[in-house]
């Protein structure tokens, strides 16, 4: 596996990391833990370095299952998890609401450590900006767990470019987190300039549009109750069957390269720029193995450009979350 380094922070990932969100949550029903954790230990077999996690996700059994898994192979990867929703510490209970207090902020990363089961966290990330909460404030909040040892890098998960540079003042920021696809592209207007600017790597999630360029849905495909794509406008019927052009257009590059639609989605965003770190999810071992082989395809300057071309003439459908919480996200 190829090695990239997030930004000039001199932390040095795999060109492809793992997203573990989908195993425990959102999808539906929660995948088998001890399937999930041989397929994380594979993934390290496998060339992968970084882990993505949150106490959100589950709350917390999703950081449980990522700590078992990689306690015996601490030393080889990195570890991203994220603060920032006001949950309760004790019984998991949400509030629906935000909370990134300085307070809270450091007894989520004691309460993340112990169930990682690790003695410091490699990147932490605000999972949504609080606007009740000066960015100033968390950007010191995290510098001061850096300080003695219990962070290693800060990160921060859909902001935006004022927010990034005003936290980035503070403390530098390692590394940004947000949606990013050929199927979302809202981050090349102010973001990625920025990053580049302010020297971060970006950790697009995600990176296959929740699974639609796979090319594995149509206009008839539907999601249970529990999965989360049931309340996502871009995945309401009409707009799928708008949106499939996108997803031919990947089987027509596939075609011509010997590869699938999800390997040339992820092969397109790892050739955006060299500091770009997609995390695709899955919970099945062809999946993962098929996503990792985007990383031995390139694609010609030509290539993209008419990938660029192609996709412009197409008018997608949809936003790409509920409004609630697109209302959490570029603050």
């Amino acid at each position: 596996m190829q090695k990239r380094t997030l930004g000039t922070s001199g932390l040095e990932v795999s060109a492809l990391g793992l997203g573990c969100m989908g195993m425990t949550s959102v999808y539906g029903p929660p995948a088998v833990r001890g399937d999930m954790i041989s397929l994380i230990r594979t993934a390290v077999d496998q060339g992968v370095t970084l882990f993505d996690t949150a106490e959100a996700y589950g709350p917390f059994v999703n950081e449980e299952l990522v700590g078992e898994a990689l306690a015996p192979l601490r030393d080889r990867v990195v570890i991203a998890t994220k603060f920032g929703f006001d949950i309760n510490l004790e019984t998991g209970q949400r509030s629906g609401g935000l909370n990134s207090r300085p307070d809270h902020i450091r007894a989520v990363a004691e309460a993340s450590l112990k169930r990682l089961r690790t003695d410091r966290i490699d990147i932490f990330y605000q999972h949504r900006v609080d606007p009740n909460v000066q960015i100033e404030d968390v950007a010191g909040a995290v510098k001061e767990l850096i300080a003695e040892g219990k962070v290693k890098h800060f990160g921060l998960s859909e902001a935006g470019a004022q927010t990034i540079r005003r936290a980035h003042a503070v403390h530098p920021v390692t590394a940004v987190q947000s949606e990013y696809s050929l199927w979302y592209r809202g981050p090349e207007a102010e973001i990625l300039p920025t990053l580049e600017e302010l020297g971060i790597g970006f950790v697009p999630f995600s990176p296959l549009g929740a699974g639609f360029l796979t090319g594995k849905m149509d206009a008839n495909t539907t999601f249970a109750s529990t999965d989360f794509r049931a309340s996502v406008p871009r995945f309401a019927p009409e707009a799928l069957k708008a949106n499939v052009p996108l997803v031919d257009l990947l089987r027509k590059v596939a075609a011509a390269k010997g590869a699938t639609p999800a390997q040339i989605a992820l092969a397109w965003l790892i050739a955006q720029k060299p500091w770009i770190v997609p995390i695709p999810g899955t919970t099945k071992l062809h999946r993962l193995e098929e996503n990792l082989g985007s990383a031995a395809i390139a694609l010609a300057p030509e290539e993209l450009k008419d990938i660029d071309q192609a996709a412009s003439q197409i008018t997608l459908k949809g936003a790409r979350l509920p409004q609630a919480v697109l209302d959490m996200t570029n603050r």
